[in-house]
């Protein structure tokens, strides 16, 4: 497997809207996720708004110092959308149409019986000997071209579209230049209850399973729950499928029971699931957590065959396990889990808290757990909303509902 070379990569994000804060630009994060996450650091980044001089300042100058630029945004069709005008005047060449793609902008908007605006046109006007880079997705067409010494790639704002091009267009090619292997992979975990520190520890040496550089480690914290990733780069695919195997199956005997979900997996698509397979029904009850693990289930596919009511209160006169039990009885469901925080008095402050208490109630008896979290109470109902249903999908898979969770870790 080749190591190749490393590259001078720089990032550079447009639009008003960004620079100025009006929108959060998750797009760079995204990007340097990615790039970390493939072995392609980032070695400078910058915001520019729609101003044509100071974009092209910023072209030029990246141009002459990085092997290759992404620049995000400012494809679309509005007379601010200055990236394919900016990067032809740059590059000293005109902007030429696509026919290509001006064909296949019309037949997505046929497709959709609606008639292509002509300032759509704009988006298949592309910097002369430009390399398309296609965009399945969406009208915005992405673009390569040299400027100086770097290869620029051109890419639109639209979260989703971008995701979707940095995997299939972007990065195999940034690879390519630097002269590494294009069989790449992510492999995710999703597990709740073990603080990143705490996984980090466990995972010690796993990397090593693998030969050296071929399988990376990393982690995304996004409260309530931990991602665990398993970056891996192979010659094709049947090597990284071999490279991944013994790392793959460490991680999971090594986090076990706290493992909720894997790759594009959900908690409640997984909870879903059991039950259907089983032929189970489930009703909720809640407090403090404003219906939201309800909300989790009811509204996926197949959830009309499997949840049967849902009650939220700010109190109930009885307690959870109690409530739970008559709750099943009295929906008719095979299952029935009740959620209820006692929230502490007072503000948020690092000091708030809640008392978490679950029961989950079933023809076998009632599972209960108590327990705390501190925090605001955005956290406590996060976390008790979290506990709630990973308590679920434990108990209809047979695992115990209780074990030690790192709440300030997590």
């Amino acid at each position: 497997m080749s190591e190749g070379r490393d590259i001078a990569v720089e990032v550079i994000c447009t639009g008003d809207e960004v620079l100025t804060g009006k929108v959060v630009n998750t797009n760079y994060n995204a990007i340097a996720q990615r790039l970390e996450e493939v072995g392609i650091p980032i070695l400078r980044a910058q915001t520019i708004g729609d101003d044509r001089a100071t974009l092209a300042e910023a072209f030029r100058l990246a141009g002459a110092r990085s092997d290759a630029v992404i620049v995000n945004g400012g494809l679309g069709p509005t007379v601010d959308d200055l990236s394919q005008e900016v990067a032809a005047e740059v590059a000293g060449v005109p902007l030429v149409l696509n026919e290509l793609w001006l064909a296949r902008m019309e037949e997505r908007f046929r497709l959709r019986s609606r008639i292509m605006p002509a300032n759509n046109r704009k988006q298949a006007m592309l910097p002369e000997g430009a390399e398309l880079v296609d965009n399945p997705i969406g009208t915005a067409c992405g673009f390569a071209l040299d400027i100086g010494k770097a290869r620029f790639f051109f890419t639109p704002g639209v979260p989703r579209e971008l995701f979707r091009m940095l995997d299939e267009q972007v990065v195999p090619r940034l690879l390519a230049r630097a002269g590494r292997t294009a069989a790449i992979f992510l492999k995710r975990f999703h597990s709740y209850g073990l603080g990143e520190s705490h996984v980090d520890a466990l995972l010690k040496g796993v990397e090593e399973l693998a030969p050296a550089g071929a399988v990376k480690l990393g982690f995304r914290a996004h409260y309530p729950q931990l991602e665990t990733k398993l970056a891996v780069r192979g010659r094709d695919r049947e090597e990284v499928a071999r490279l991944l195997a013994p790392v793959e199956a460490e991680v999971r005997k090594r986090l076990g029971n706290f493992i909720l979900a894997e790759d594009d997996e959900t908690l409640e698509g997984n909870i879903l699931a059991a039950l259907k397979r089983e032929h189970l029904t489930l009703a909720v009850a809640e407090t403090f957590t404003g219906g939201q693990i309800s909300a989790r289930i009811s509204p996926l596919p197949g959830a009309e065959t499997v949840f049967r009511h849902g009650i939220v209160q700010r109190h109930f006169e009885t307690g959870a396990s109690a409530l739970a039990d008559s709750l099943r009885r009295e929906s008719g469901a095979t299952h029935a889990l009740a959620a209820f925080v006692t929230p502490d008095e007072g503000t948020d402050r690092f000091e708030f808290g809640g008392a978490i208490e679950l029961a989950i109630a079933s023809s076998a008896g009632v599972a209960t757990r108590t327990s705390r979290i501190v925090g605001g109470r955005d956290w406590v109902r996060l976390g008790a909303v979290e506990m709630g249903l990973d308590c679920l999908r434990r108990y209809l898979l047979g695992l115990p509902v209780s074990e030690r969770i790192d709440f300030e870790k997590v």
